[in-house]
């Protein structure tokens, strides 16, 4: 069974950092991408990075020189550093693994169940 499993959410005061990491413990083929999105209540999920097999990242414009994106492809993790962190920030965050499979397909997303972060004083 395919786990996607999050770890290192809580509360921070604003300007706080945090660490988030997830580990998947399934069978996922083909994983071309891993990255974090996040939904903040009453509104939709949104992408906040990714990161490629390559080795290429993609930010969210809210996030950008405040968040890193690394991956371990060797122990399947990918982690989120979350530097300056902002009130608008709070929100439940969502680690993604995307398969290429099924073949002819635009492929499988996998989620995890999502870790709270909470930014506030």
């Amino acid at each position: 069974q395919v786990q996607l499993v999050e770890s290192g959410g809580g509360l921070v005061q604003p300007g706080g950092s945090l660490r988030l990491a997830c580990v998947h413990s399934g069978s996922i083929k083909g994983i071309n991408g891993m990255g974090w999105y996040r939904q903040a209540p009453g509104k939709q999920r949104e992408l906040v990075a990714t990161v490629t097999n390559g080795g290429r990242t993609n930010y969210a414009d809210s996030v950008k020189g405040r968040f890193t994106i690394s991956r371990d492809s060797a122990e399947n993790t990918v982690s989120l550093q979350m530097n300056s962190l902002k009130p608008e920030d709070t929100a439940v965050y969502y680690c993604n693994a995307h398969s290429m499979y099924p073949v002819g397909s635009s492929g499988t997303d996998y989620w995890g169940k999502g870790t709270l972060v909470t930014v506030s004083s």
